[in-house]
């Protein structure tokens, strides 16, 4: 069984910055891992993903903005989210893929004051 767990969320002023961390246990390799983001009334939309390769991909919102890695030995990805805006605000889910299924993890609240 894969157990996903973030940290990293809180409360930052908009022009800010923030470090989001995800680890998935449980499983010796898994293909994609990313981030999905959703705001109170809102779908759950991605953020941005990235394979084992190093392959990323970023929702256009982000681009320039947001930064994905990972440490494949640790099962780990990072999200640098730096000059946040308030529409950035919500809750960041992280999620991890192996063989066609996908595990999430709780997910970790991101709010930012202007």
């Amino acid at each position: 069984q894969v157990q996903v767990v973030e940290s990293g969320g809180g409360l930052v002023q908009a022009g800010g910055s923030l470090r989001l961390s995800c680890v998935a246990s449980g499983s010796i390799f898994i293909n994609v891992m990313g981030w999905y983001r959703q705001a109170p009334g809102k779908l759950r939309d991605l953020v941005a993903s990235i394979t084992s390769g190093g392959s990323t991909n970023y929702t256009d919102s982000v681009k320039g903005r947001f930064t994905i890695s990972r440490e494949n030995a640790k099962n780990t990805i990072y999200l640098q989210m730096n000059s946040l805006k308030s529409e950035d605000a919500a809750v960041y889910y992280c999620y991890a893929r192996m063989f066609g299924k996908t595990y999430w993890g709780q997910g970790t609240q991101v709010t930012v004051s202007s």
